[in-house]
């Protein structure tokens, strides 16, 4: 079967274990709000001492808040990889997420990245997901429904942080088109990971081990992505839409760097800000 028909990828091995190392102790700085560059990421979702510690800890656009982090989600082979499994001409950044699901934390519902998009057409997103620890399905690793792309496309549905059904949307959708889900868990070595489409269905169930299960996850574009600003206002617009350049839909490469592209062309500034 082909990631076109599976929309999904798992892979043993993505970054070595140097990298995972490194990065472990940037996401527990980043938790605590040390932002080795100085600027907060878009979205902080927790934060230690404030937040519920039931839950998985949650940044998106770490990149922007740590080079070392930007050093992973930045790679031109990643940005090459994602293009090539999606068929396009380039891949640009859309956002990254720091994630971190300590033992015991609850679950992520089910849901599929590209029902927050429309703020950007072409409306499509591949996402690669490193995991920092071994997974295993009772460490809650990631869960993807295998063929699940190949329905139809949906409107956000259900809760996503800490739900108390955490299948609850996909099983919905799945009876919808009289589908059975196909559920696959990636249980990878601390460096491996997986690719998967945008409108694949996926999720994380709770973690029942005495280890943290921490991932990061590079969520990519097309190269030619415009903002859609008739639709701004949907999904992630209002947060990412702040980039929006004054009277056009260019989607400016200092927020949205540009990682592969077929031509040769990557976005100049991303060696000079990595190199800094």
């Amino acid at each position: 079967m082909s990631f076109r028909d599976e929309g999904l990828l798992v892979v043993d091995e993505l970054i070595d274990q140097a990298t995972v190392i490194c990065l472990r102790e940037r996401f527990d700085r980043l938790f605590q709000g040390e932002f080795e560059t100085g600027v907060q990421p878009d979205e902080v979702n927790w934060q230690e001492g404030k937040s519920d510690p039931s839950l998985t800890r949650q940044i998106c656009n770490g990149w922007k808040a740590d080079r070392d982090i930007a050093r992973v989600v930045l790679r031109e082979d990643l940005g090459k990889a994602i293009a090539t499994l999606a068929e396009w001409p380039g891949a640009r950044i859309v956002q990254d997420n720091v994630l971190f699901k300590p033992p015991r934390a609850r679950s992520i519902g089910y849901h599929r990245d590209n029902a927050y998009l429309a703020w950007y057409q072409p409306t499509a997103m591949l996402s690669c997901w490193i995991a920092l620890d071994d997974t295993n399905a009772a460490g809650g690793t990631i869960e993807l429904a295998r063929g699940s792309h190949r329905w139809p496309p949906t409107e956000p549905a259900g809760d996503f942080h800490g739900p108390s059904d955490y299948r609850a949307a996909l099983q919905q959708h799945a009876a919808e088109q009289q589908q059975t889900p196909d559920i696959v868990h990636v249980e990878v070595p601390a460096g491996g990971g997986s690719f998967h489409h945008g409108w694949l269905w996926h999720g994380s169930g709770e973690n029942r081990t005495n280890q943290p299960r921490r991932a990061l996850v590079l969520h990519a574009m097309r190269s030619d992505a415009r903002y859609s600003q008739e639709h701004l206002g949907k999904g992630n617009g209002p947060i990412y839409g702040r980039y929006r350049k004054l009277g056009s839909d260019d989607m400016d490469e200092n927020y949205f760097p540009v990682l592969w592209r077929s031509d040769g062309y990557r976005t100049t500034m991303i060696d000079a800000y990595l190199a800094d």
